[in-house]
């Protein structure tokens, strides 16, 4: 009998504890909920997206070996369902590309943050970005560094992103429509350079902007697959060191494409 009440005491020290565990991811689920509430003066509203940030966050980046706490701030704090059309948003905290019109996509969250951290940005810096597509990697941009100049080829993606990054509220932000490979030289020199599409080699005009000390993040290699590159200028040369294996648009020069939109 006495076994028997022992494991019986075992089985309910088991439920209780196992209910206890229930109870507390549910109390931090509720904390979380009501810290991404908003008050609109008449009735509290629940951010919808705040459990896939958050799941984005946890399982995409910091799972994945991302440390860099101003960019997993910065990307706990951009809504990147903004960017994306309105039929795509329940896909945009997921862990692929998003399309967003004219052939493009916005990339997974974690190649995003992936370059983001190997810029090693404090937040004084001018930095250059090539292939604005939706605004959402500039909006983080705009988070993490003093000014940022970006340059979209496809005039129609650059008035929407300069639309949407101005309703959000960044003014730090500056977007170009023009030719992405041959830079921005009447701003330059840059603290930093990203680049948001493929191409075989860096382009040169694009080394060349970047300052003496400067970091460039870039896919390059052939159209099928590239290598992200970490591209430091050191005594006005190239240091380089691949990163991760990834997949991204061309980038078109306008002497390649002759037609825009």
């Amino acid at each position: 009998m006495a076994a028997r009440v022992s494991r019986s005491r075992e089985n309910q020290f088991w439920i209780d504890s196992t209910l206890a565990m229930a109870d507390t991811r549910m109390t931090h689920l509720g904390r979380l909920l009501r810290t991404r509430m908003e008050n609109d003066g008449t009735v509290m509203k629940v951010d919808e997206f705040s459990l896939p940030r958050e799941r984005m966050l946890g399982e995409q980046l910091r799972a994945r070996g991302i440390r860099d706490e101003r960019v997993l701030a910065a990307m706990a704090h951009v809504p990147r369902h903004e960017f994306v059309a309105e039929e795509l948003r329940s896909q945009a905290y997921e862990d692929h590309p998003i399309p967003i019109g004219k052939g493009q996509t916005l990339s997974q969250p974690y190649i995003v943050a992936v370059m983001l951290e190997a810029l090693a940005l404090k937040g004084s810096e001018r930095v250059l970005e090539i292939g604005t597509g939706s605004g959402y990697q500039t909006a983080l941009l705009a988070e993490l560094a003093g000014e940022v100049f970006s340059v979209e080829r496809l005039a129609s993606l650059a008035q929407s992103a300069q639309a949407i990054l101005h309703r959000l509220g960044y003014r730090n932000v500056v977007v170009v429509t023009g030719d992405g490979s041959q830079g921005l030289l009447e701003q330059a020199p840059f603290d930093a350079i990203i680049v948001a599409a493929a191409a075989p080699r860096v382009p040169p005009p694009l080394f060349a902007q970047l300052r003496e000390g400067g970091r460039m993040m870039a896919p390059v290699g052939p159209t099928y697959a590239q290598k992200l590159q970490l591209i430091q200028k050191q005594y006005g040369h190239a240091l380089v060191t691949n990163l991760e294996k990834c997949r991204f648009v061309p980038l078109i020069s306008d002497k390649e494409s002759p037609g825009k939109q």
